[in-house]
């Protein structure tokens, strides 16, 4: 079995009823979700918005491989309402939004996918929830623990 850690995050509708459908679909989906941050309300972050953020990180124990991981999540936000995903850094109001952080220690680079999460240091609405969880787990590219990482990612994506 492989640790995925996910991003979970969303700004309409229940938030808190979004977080915890999208936890049971990731259950049902991907395998047993085995730590769970704290929710953290947060601001929007590379957009306008009125809506506040609730946002969340989750290791999950999965035989699938991470471009099926992806499918899976994806799959997930489409049957909870999301209609498109964010592209090219242009961001917009989300019933949900299922980011993978990390697989293991796997660096992996695709066109659909790149592990680590390549912006993920940069947003502490993501550092300081995966902190949480995985404080002490050494980045694959960085080869610094969450923690650490997440001291630079301070003020980005604030709260």
């Amino acid at each position: 079995m492989s640790k995925v850690y996910l991003g979970l995050g969303t700004n309409l509708g229940d938030k808190k009823q979004n977080m915890l459908r999208a936890i049971e679909a990731i259950k049902e989906k991907i395998g047993k979700v085995v730590s769970l941050s704290s929710f953290y309300e947060t601001a929007p972050w590379g957009f306008d918005s009125e809506n506040s953020f609730l946002n969340a990180a989750a290791c999950v124990e999965t035989a699938f491989p991470p471009l099926e991981v992806l499918h899976l999540t994806q799959d997930i936000e489409k049957a909870m309402g999301r209609s498109k995903k964010s592209v090219k850094g242009i961001y917009s109001d989300r019933v949900i939004d299922i980011d993978l952080l990390l697989y293991d220690n796997i660096v992996f680079n695709s066109p659909e996918l790149v592990l680590p999460h390549p912006l993920m240091t940069e947003r502490a609405f993501v550092m300081t929830p995966l902190s949480e969880i995985a404080g002490g787990l050494l980045h694959p590219v960085f080869r610094k623990t969450i923690s650490e990482l997440k001291q630079s990612a301070s003020g980005k994506g604030v709260f």
